[in-house]
């Protein structure tokens, strides 16, 4: 690993603060408020599942040779979890989630040490991560922090507003419709911060299997609970959730994809969808949408893509 560790290849142009971040929702954060003065590389795009990315050998260039690199921690990256560990020894690795009260995180549902690692579902936790990644900006570059802080209050203001806008949206929801039935078990902070019943074909992690007997208990779930619309995800396969469908109209009910949701990726790179704001008002919109509540067409700022 030394040897790795040493490969001093550049991977930046420019002499911006260099900063790598692993997921999407981090990478556009940090661009936020760092602005002109940082540089940032994200490593996982859009569609990309960040349970099962592993580091390729572009990535440890970058990694290795960046000032500052923003991780999630909570076990999300599993498969770079041992790469970051040795990283942090070069004292550039921030985990974003590494000030979270941990009173506020959920029991992992497949290890008894660990947590949930899905806090970017609820804005409010965001809140938090977000000033983490403030605050790792100014302690590398504390000559910007005027203007770090400045661009994260921006940022902040727009995270309560989404907030609110859930708030509203969300409890237009039916109170029998706040079933929310998706790939993988991703939305469990979404659903505690808006009183939805969540339910995953796969558990926390897409590495786990879902099996027949799993498919068939939520088919009969969907029929008991006369659940009308499932959600597939832009990051995980559909055949899970479409076996599913197909299993409810074998019995006689009826359920329809209530539209794809972004879950551990954000959408296209250049659309509103590919950033935070964007990724969870698409999200809000189209779950409130299909289960029978009242929102926008196009979301919260009128900036949703047609058929969001």
């Amino acid at each position: 690993m030394t040897a790795i560790l040493s490969i001093a290849t550049p991977a930046f142009a420019d002499d911006a603060m260099k900063v790598v971040a692993t997921t999407g929702m981090i990478a556009d954060t940090a661009q936020r408020i760092g602005g002109e003065a940082i540089e940032v590389q994200g490593l996982m795009g859009a569609g990309v599942d960040p349970h099962a990315y592993r580091q390729t050998r572009t990535d440890i260039v970058a990694l290795t040779n960046a000032d500052l690199v923003l991780w999630h921690g909570l076990y999300l990256e599993a498969q770079m979890q041992d790469f970051m560990h040795k990283l942090e020894k070069r004292g550039t690795v921030v985990a974003v989630t590494d000030t979270l009260p941990r009173d506020m995180l959920s029991a992992h549902d497949e290890y008894a040490d660990k947590f949930d690692p899905h806090v970017w579902m609820d804005p409010n936790i965001w809140v938090l991560v977000t000033e983490r990644i403030r605050d790792a900006l100014i302690e590398k570059q504390p000559e910007n922090q005027e203007k770090f802080e400045a661009n994260a209050a921006v940022m902040l203001a727009e995270l309560r507003e989404l907030s609110a806008y859930a708030e509203t949206s969300l409890t237009s929801v039916p109170e029998e419709a706040r079933i929310l039935l998706t790939a993988h078990d991703a939305f469990g902070y979404f659903g505690k911060a808006y009183g939805f019943s969540v339910l995953g074909v796969q558990g926390i992690s897409t590495e786990s299997e879902a099996g027949l007997n799993r498919i068939s208990t939520l088919v009969d779930t969907l029929i008991d609970r006369n659940i009308k619309a499932v959600f597939v995800e832009s990051s995980v396969s559909d055949r899970t959730v479409r076996a599913l469908v197909e299993g409810a109209a074998a019995k006689g009910h009826e359920v329809s994809i209530g539209g794809e949701l972004f879950s551990d990726a954000m959408g296209p790179d250049g659309t509103y969808e590919g950033t935070y704001v964007g990724m969870i008002d698409h999200n809000i919109t189209v779950i409130t949408d299909a289960l029978g509540g009242n929102v926008p067409e196009r979301g919260m700022n009128g900036r949703l893509s047609a058929g969001s």
